[in-house]
């Protein structure tokens, strides 16, 4: 056997050798195109039902063969650009061990992605992208999660690229030996020409734009779409990226500034009757909010914020039933049927919940840069009027950048996992729900207890991979314990704890409490934006809040102008939300939903999706199917329709951009 690899090794030494200098690059080449190949096959037979309902494997391969010469190609440009140096003369040797290490390192970097790939797909839905890299930051949360709850992949990827690496430099061996083939002078006038067809490749195409991942979107699904991209090119598209994320939202088309400002007013107006525009040059989106609950003192405001708690697991909302506790607090407050996330992610739950801010292709406020001081919170607003603020985590605040976004921006406090003494039980993410919502009692209590008003902010990780939760809790849903279903119904046995104390309190009558998830878990679907994914449960309740069903559409953004509404405080805020507590709750609403590139714009049952380079795409959303359909042709007001979408879909980018978001001055505000 070793004689027969070792003979296919010096034929294949023998034919790429004609190439002279450029002979590993070849064979990386090679190389590369079957790595890419055989994981998008596996990938493919993995995923057949999905892919197969809406593509089919010829187009997939065919398509993927096109991507990888891309990411190939890019791989061969920076040993290109020393070329001209390192491969003449007395440098060879140098070019030798150059080439050398940059092609075993790269066919081990493209080994461990694809390696990396079915568990990212598992638990995200697409191929590695920007939170591969954003989660680096986080190595202890990180190396925990993937420990306790993906550690066979961890072996796999480890071991497997351990195994392609050692295979590699077996295989490059014989070029640390090659003598030099080609004189000096053909290897200057070749070179610009191999370059230059280097460079092509890498751009993908003759137009006047550069190949990107959108012009792969061949389906309607998103990860099957993902499956036709390799993750190598996947991952350095997605950091390229980042740099331009602050305008992102043009990537869906343009329209003048006073256009946009102009039709979210309408937009506005169209939705929220109480909406009352208030003319200031910095805050174009700036409006008077009246209560609708008159108070000699204004409510106390507790808002837990669910990790991962999407419709799914709600059994009235259409989803399993592992949240008893929550189905029986609906009864005794606002319950909302049709509520949905703006994004995937937590931080885009955060930035909904707590700022009011709508979502954007580029990251969360909470992680970008010009928001971390002087951008609107619901801390940075209720300071003003003498509330104590406080953040509580049972993680590690730092994660995802929370600590900093919240000290710079209202909230007073932060308490986070160092700040429990003897905790009951500890995961990959931090202390137990059961744990946090104890010292929430706790702080609460205190808070309350000082005689001055608060804002508290509850945000909850047991219900994440790897599922962590004490033992002796729940009666399991699922037989093995470390599940989804099982952590959900843990965190509401958790959160009916508290409920059963809070009621008991006396904190219970001045108090506004708001429960919400940031998002349902695993976003996927067939979908260009999965909605029924995105459909997540509301409840607020607390103080003299009356037992109601709120049936119109809504968004999370709406909350947090239906909190200030409720708990009586008059004010002026940049938030685009509704009062939810103006009217019955059954007039006519709006949602929207970024998911990955995709931006969705609902209103009623209508769904306009916008996308990257692409036509908008309309249909509707039946949620007792549970089904979005693609309409077939378009009504006198889909124009209009889709140019709401757009305006809305421009306008928090243009907000972040410009810095015109934030609270007003403390001498501005008043209350009556």
């Amino acid at each position: 056997m070793a004689s027969v690899l070792g003979r296919s090794r010096n034929s294949l030494w023998s034919f790429a050798g004609r190439l002279g200098p450029y002979a590993p690059l070849l064979v990386m080449t090679v190389v590369s195109f079957a790595i890419f190949s055989l994981s998008r096959a596996g990938l493919l037979l993995w995923q057949y039902p999905r892919i197969s309902a809406v593509s089919s494997w010829q187009e997939i391969m065919l398509d993927g063969l096109r991507v990888d010469s891309i990411q190939i190609g890019l791989m061969w440009l920076p040993p290109l650009l020393l070329a001209p140096v390192l491969a003449v003369g007395k440098f060879w040797r140098a070019w030798r061990g150059v080439t050398f290490f940059w092609v075993v390192l790269c066919i081990s970097i493209i080994t461990l992605l694809e390696l990396a790939t079915p568990g990212f797909i598992a638990e995200y839905d697409a191929r590695p992208n920007r939170l591969f890299v954003e989660y680096l930051k986080y190595p202890n949360e990180v190396f925990s999660m993937l420990w306790n709850g993906f550690r066979t992949h961890l072996f796999i990827g480890v071991i497997g690229t351990l195994l392609v690496t050692i295979a590699a430099g077996w295989l490059m061996a014989p070029w640390l030996k090659q003598e030099a083939r080609w004189k000096n002078w053909i290897i200057w006038l070749s070179w610009p020409l191999i370059f230059l067809m280097a460079a092509l490749v890498v751009r993908g195409t003759i137009s006047h734009r550069p190949a990107n991942p959108a012009m792969f979107s061949r389906t309607s699904d998103s990860m099957v779409n993902s499956i036709i991209l390799n993750s190598s090119w996947s991952l350095v598209h997605a950091v390229y990226s980042l740099k331009h994320e602050n305008k992102s939202s043009e990537m869906y088309g343009i329209l003048p500034d006073e256009d946009v400002y102009r039709i979210v007013r309408e937009t506005r107006a169209r939705f929220d009757a109480s909406f009352a525009p208030v003319d200031h040059p910095g805050l174009p989106t700036l409006s008077q909010l009246t209560p609708s609950r008159t108070r000699e003192r204004p409510l106390n405001l507790v808002i837990i914020l669910e990790e991962s708690l999407g419709a799914t697991f709600v059994e009235s909302l259409g989803g399993v039933p592992v949240t008893p506790n929550l189905e029986k607090l609906k009864e005794q407050g606002w319950w909302f049927e049709q509520l949905y996330a703006t994004g995937t992610r937590s931080v885009r739950g955060i930035e909904a919940v707590v700022t009011g801010f709508q979502p954007t292709p580029a990251q969360s406020v909470v992680k970008l840069s010009l928001s971390q001081q002087h951008f609107f919170t619901l801390a940075s607003l209720l300071e003003q009027y003498g509330y104590s603020t406080e953040f509580i985590y049972g993680g590690e605040s730092h994660f995802d950048n929370m600590v900093g976004f919240f000290m710079g921006n209202g909230f007073q406090r932060v308490q986070d996992q160092k700040d429990y003494v003897k905790p009951v039980f500890v995961g990959s993410w931090g202390v137990s729900d059961e744990d946090l919502l104890n010292k929430a009692h706790d702080e609460i209590s205190a808070s309350h207890a000082s005689g001055q008003p608060f804002f508290t902010l509850v945000f909850t990780s047991s219900n994440h991979a790897p599922f962590e939760f004490p033992d002796g809790r729940i009666d399991i849903y699922d037989p093995v314990k470390a599940t989804d279903n099982n952590a959900v119904k843990y965190a509401d046995y958790a959160l009916g704890q508290f409920f059963a104390k809070a009621q008991k309190s006396d904190y219970w009558k001045d108090t506004l409490f708001i429960v919400v998830a940031d998002h349902d878990i695993r976003v996927h679907g067939h979908d260009m934006v999965p909605i029924n994914h995105f459909h997540i449960p509301a409840l607020i309740l607390g103080a003299d809040i009356e037992p109601r069903k709120i049936q119109t559409v809504a968004s999370q953004i709406d909350l947090p102008v239906t909190a200030l509404s409720l708990m009586g405080i008059k004010a002026q805020h940049p938030m685009t939300g509704r009062d939810l507590s103006i009217g019955d709750g059954q007039q006519a609403g709006r949602a929207m939903m970024q998911f990955e590139n995709n931006f969705a714009w609902m209103e009623g049952n209508q769904v306009v999706v916008l996308r990257p380079g692409k036509e908008p795409a309309h249909g509707t959303w039946n949620l007792k199917q549970k089904k979005f359909t693609l309409s077939q042709q378009l009504t006198e007001d889909s124009q209009a329709f889709a140019e709401r979408a757009l305006a809305n879909s421009l306008l928090p980018s243009l907000l972040y951009r410009e810095r015109l978001y934030h609270v007003l001055p403390q001498e501005t505000h008043h209350q009556e």
